[in-house]
C-alpha cells in the first residue's frame, strides 16, 4: 500500500482507531447506559479529529498542500 505524506499515516490512524474504540466503549457504558450508539461514526470522527489536532496534525485537501518539487527554486542556472 502506498501512502503520501507522513509514512507513518497508517500506524497513526490505526492507533487513533484503537483509542477511539476504547473511549467509545466507555462512552456507551457510562453515558448511554450500555445502549448501542447509532451515531458512532460521528462520535469516532469527532474524537479522532480532536485527537489528531492535540497531536499537532491537521487534515487538509491534497490540493491545498504545495508540492515541494513543483515550487523548488534552486536559483540561477
Amino acid at each position: 500500500m502506498s501512502t503520501t505524506g507522513d509514512p507513518r499515516s497508517n500506524e497513526i490512524l490505526l492507533d487513533l482507531l484503537r483509542q477511539a474504540a476504547t473511549a467509545h466503549g466507555v462512552h456507551e457504558q457510562e453515558e448511554l447506559g450500555g445502549v448501542y450508539d447509532e451515531g458512532w461514526p460521528e462520535w469516532y470522527a469527532e474524537h479522532m479529529t480532536r485527537t489528531l489536532a492535540e497531536q499537532g496534525y491537521r487534515i487538509v485537501p491534497a490540493d491545498a498542500v504545495a508540492d515541494p518539487a513543483e515550487g523548488a527554486d534552486d536559483g540561477p542556472v
